[in-house]
């Protein structure tokens, strides 16, 4: 009565972690050879961040992340068209969290190391496919020398991300992901804060933006705080791009021309952009949502299942959820694949829509819109479109993506404290 999982990155890691809480036994299989903090910043929901409480990491998460105070939406000039309180500050019972993703991978795994056994993770190890049998399911793996191995076990979980071999086996005409046009540069600079000191700040439109905020509380010294960007421009997706891939270094003369008079009394981005150690490229992509995750003893989660645009930080939050969810399910209906079905059955329909809306009509589609009715620059935002307008649209994406105030303070934990298989 064993789960195995495929991938160990937020997705795989959290549910092992909710595997052991529940009692059931769970072995993890990683293509890397070694886990390392890759990434750089990213922010998780407070339905995300309920469930990393629930399973034990209240004390942890204060150390890495920071507690996002606002989330504001602005124009290319630095005009504010949007800003909302987020986390404890807009009346959730948990914060939001800015967290460079390597930090919260890391102390992740360290926890299922220490709380499953040293050997939980086998790393260098790909699951390249699997077969059904009577008692569960057969995985194949291999290892970067040609090596090969099979492990039986009763349930797998696909959490081997974007380029899922399960999912490519499940769903065989599928293809590569889905390139929109839309390339992205990440970096981490030193800088001053800005605004509330601790807000999340997304300016520009549709084809040409910037994402910031800090991840890490102001250096006694200097005052300056690590601060998180992503800058953004579209291209005609004819041309291709390159493989994504979080660990190619960008060349800055490929996007920071663009970005050079974006100069606000708030914040200078092409210092910002310029200050940074190391700038990543990665062309932004998704997939097609399916009509259905599972077969037999196999289901997905995190990206395997659904990666999105990372736009309304539903990505990592997204994969924690499906986590928990998959372990409601396992306590409800056991070691079986009708677990596995209702997981599929509750969540897919509800993250499908996720997937469709931020393609276009995310949270941040309002600074197209006001680019497009006034071309970035006002004297009054009410003159533009209307404040209860704006605040119906960033209700609506609350709502669609699970994690609006009333509802989730009101829901009932998903796992309840000390229940077990």
């Amino acid at each position: 009565m064993t789960v195995l999982i495929a991938g160990a990155g937020i997705a795989g890691l959290s549910m092992a972690l909710t595997c052991h809480q529940i009692g059931v036994p769970v072995r993890v299989f990683e293509s890397s050879a070694q886990l390392k903090p890759l990434g750089v910043g990213i922010n998780l929901q407070p339905n995300a961040v309920r469930e990393l409480f629930e399973l034990g990491f209240e004390s942890a998460m204060t150390d890495i992340g920071i507690p996002t105070q606002d989330y504001g939406f602005y124009t290319r000039f630095g005009l504010e068209i949007w800003t909302e309180p987020r986390g404890r500050w807009a009346g959730y019972q948990w914060p939001q969290y800015s967290v460079h993703r390597g930090k919260l991978q890391m102390m992740l795994a360290a926890a299922v190391q220490e709380r499953l056994g040293p050997n939980a993770i086998e790393t260098g190890w790909r699951v390249d496919g699997y077969r059904q049998q009577d008692a569960g399911v057969v995985v194949s793996m291999s290892d970067k020398t040609g090596r090969q191995r099979e492990e039986a076990g009763t349930l797998l979980i696909a959490a081997d991300g974007v380029h899922s071999a399960i999912r490519a086996q499940m769903v065989p005409e599928e293809g590569p992901a889905i390139w929109s046009g839309a390339v992205l540069w990440r970096g981490t600079s030193m800088a001053k804060p800005f605004l509330s000191g601790a807000s999340m700040v997304l300016a520009g439109h549709a084809t040409q933006r910037i994402v910031t905020y800090p991840l890490s509380r102001p250096d006694p010294e200097t005052g300056l705080v690590l601060t998180n960007w992503i800058a953004e421009k579209t291209y005609d997706p004819s041309i291709g791009w390159q493989r994504e891939d979080w660990n190619r270094k960008a060349n800055l003369d490929d996007f920071l021309p663009d970005f050079e008079s974006w100069r606000f009394d708030w914040l200078d981005v092409p210092a910002l952009i310029r200050s940074a150690t190391d700038v990543y490229e990665y062309p932004m992509v998704d997939r097609n949502p399916l009509d259905n995750w599972t077969d037999g003893a196999v289901t997905m989660i995190g990206d395997a299942a659904h990666v999105t645009y990372p736009v309304g930080s539903s990505g990592a939050s997204q994969a924690i959820v499906d986590a928990r969810m998959l372990g409601g399910a396992l306590l409800e209906h056991g070691l079986t694949s009708a677990a596995l079905r209702a997981y599929d059955d509750a969540v897919r329909p509800v993250v499908n829509k996720v997937v469709l809306a931020n393609r276009g009509s995310g949270p941040d589609a309002i600074m197209q819109r006001v680019e497009d009715l006034c071309g970035g620059q006002f004297t009054n935002i009410d003159e533009v479109i209307p404040r209860a307008e704006l605040a119906a649209h960033a209700a609506h994406y609350k709502q669609l993506a699970g994690f609006s105030i009333e509802a989730l303070n009101a829901r009932a934990p998903i796992i309840a404290a000390g229940r077990q298989l």
